[in-house]
């Protein structure tokens, strides 16, 4: 069973489309990266799946019932857009109105779990007007997860948080999947972030769906490449260049792709006259992998 099955799913504002014919499926237990540009339809996704809007055409299944059910609708937590929060209340009281509005049994055990889990437990009394950014997401996603949710879905959690916010972010969302058993639908443009935790990409372009892969899949498809510098890279190039034909300067240095041993390179460079300064072995991150997949250039 998928947590999320989206099939031809559409929805058009004064005419235009969104979303056309959008196809998603999202694996039980998974870490799903949402990955697109703006106006590519993630937001209004994430908002169908919610109920905030209604298609005009297609299916929406969570956990193989239909997304309207009131059963599984019990099962989807939201941070989409901000948290909805009171600036001068507490970080408890906040909590404490939205357990409420569930009608939770237990709000106050509810309560301190969350804040346990989102690493706010010593804050519970702070208004949430003095939290920082990274505080006050990790505080909507504590709404979210009230109610012990199977499905949380966050629409750009990390962004504009710094470098200790984006960890702390990172090892919550991996906790929340590993031992409270929820699935994350997590959209972002920090790609390097989200491939840091992401167990699965759909990309979406223009409303419809370019490609769903996993990272697993992902990895076994991005190339490999060689990178290396030396002191005459002009001539290194040419060398190169003539030897393999795929070869590029990026930010100071030059890769050769698709090769898998940097030795044969340097001894090829070294019957030239030429020693090499610096040579490493990588692999295209998800970054690139995005990049050259929009320009048509993925599996070239």
């Amino acid at each position: 069973m998928n947590a999320i099955e989206i099939r031809n799913l559409s929805k058009s504002f004064r005419g235009m489309y969104a979303l056309d014919g959008l196809n998603m499926t999202v694996p039980v237990g998974a870490i799903y990266g949402f990955i697109g540009e703006n106006g590519s339809g993630k937001s209004t996704t994430e908002k169908l799946i919610c109920g905030h809007l209604v298609p005009n055409g297609g299916s929406i299944k969570l956990f193989g019932r239909d997304y309207r059910d009131a059963g599984v609708r019990a099962r989807v937590g939201a941070l989409i857009e901000n948290t909805g929060c009171f600036p001068n209340s507490s970080v408890w009281d906040n909590l404490m109105m939205q357990a409420l509005n569930l009608g939770l049994e237990n709000p106050d055990e509810e309560i301190q779990r969350v804040l346990k889990i989102v690493r706010m437990e010593d804050n519970a009394r702070l208004k949430f007007k003095k939290c920082s950014l990274g505080m006050k997401q990790r505080i909507g996603i504590a709404m979210a997860l009230l109610g012990d949710p199977a499905l949380l879905i966050l629409d750009e959690p990390i962004n504009g948080l710094d470098t200790d916010g984006m960890r702390i972010m990172r090892e919550i969302l991996v906790d929340i999947t590993e031992n409270y058993g929820c699935t994350v639908l997590i959209s972002s443009h920090i790609l390097g972030e989200l491939e840091k935790i992401a167990t699965h990409y759909g990309i979406i372009r223009q409303g419809k769906m370019v490609q769903e892969i996993s990272a697993k899949e992902m990895e076994g498809r991005c190339r490999v490449f060689i990178s290396l510098k030396t002191k005459d890279m002009m001539k290194t190039m040419s060398i190169l260049k003539a030897a393999y034909g795929n070869v590029r300067i990026e930010d100071g240095y030059i890769r050769v792709y698709d090769v898998e041993q940097p030795e044969e390179i340097v001894e090829l460079l070294l019957k030239h006259g030429i020693a090499v300064r610096e040579v490493k072995k990588n692999r295209i991150g998800l970054e690139e992998y995005y990049v050259e997949l929009m320009s048509g250039k993925e599996g070239r």
